[in-house]
């Protein structure tokens, strides 16, 4: 589908950042750097902070979600994840974040960005789509892989300290989050200074005539698809999922 939309954004726009969230608390872009670190990122963690709805709706989806993403885009969202990952400004050696991971597309590509010198964490909600990532990567020898490491935890509440990465990613993940202000900040919070977030996710437009077509699609292509898998009902929430989302610039 041809209405995603990528977002660069860096530690250096703190106050730009700030002036959007006006009428909230501010985010907190680089704050002190926590000298404890946890030695493991694999622990027992607390409530995901979402509808549990919404939670299992992921689910269901993820046997089928890699299958259906190469059908719905027409194989286009690898070049865009190439182009989120590329835009991260990941590089060799680095500690880095995807978070929303899904079936960890993004995360195989920032395995590659950083090499076996650096180092890759996946976070997501769900445990099939971690279960799936998780397969994926046993199924391929790459070196590099081996500097993955997948955790099932929260992104409004992130299990990192402060300043941590050196960059983050996000594909599809910050239209589905219940706090998308929260979100961001929680992302704010563990990027280290000067670096950046890659957001990847469907836009909004503004142009009526641009939305009609969107919801056409979404209605004549993009749901009958998904009922050949069973999953008519989880891809009708696409629609409503970008209606509530943020307006793309």
């Amino acid at each position: 589908m041809e209405w995603s939309s990528l977002v660069r954004v860096s530690t250096e726009e703190t106050d730009r950042a700030r002036r959007e969230v006006r009428g909230m608390a501010s985010l907190q872009l680089c704050l002190p750097f926590s000298s404890t670190r946890r030695s493991q990122f694999r622990f027992s963690y607390g409530r995901v902070q979402c509808s549990s709805e919404r939670q299992e709706l992921f689910s269901r989806i993820a046997p089928v979600y890699d299958n259906l993403n190469d059908l719905l885009s027409f194989g286009q969202h690898r070049i865009w994840k190439r182009m989120a990952v590329s835009w991260s400004g990941a590089k060799t050696g680095d500690n880095v974040l995807d978070v929303c991971c899904g079936s960890g597309d993004l995360l195989f590509l920032l395995s590659e960005q950083v090499g076996s010198q650096g180092k890759v964490i996946g976070l997501d909600f769900s445990k099939n789509q971690l279960s799936m990532a998780s397969s994926r990567q046993d199924l391929v020898s790459k070196a590099c892989y081996k500097n993955i490491e997948w955790v099932e935890g929260d992104a409004l509440d992130l299990p990192f300290s402060d300043c941590f990465f050196d960059a983050i990613t996000m594909g599809y993940g910050l239209r589905n989050v219940v706090d998308k202000r929260k979100a961001l900040e929680e992302s704010f919070r563990v990027l280290k200074p000067g670096s950046r977030i890659s957001v990847l996710d469907f836009n909004k437009s503004t142009q009526p005539f641009t939305t009609a077509i969107q919801e056409w699609m979404i209605d004549n292509v993009v749901v009958p698809v998904a009922s050949g898998y069973g999953l008519a009902e989880e891809y009708q929430y696409l629609k409503s999922s970008i209606r509530e989302f943020l307006t793309g610039w």
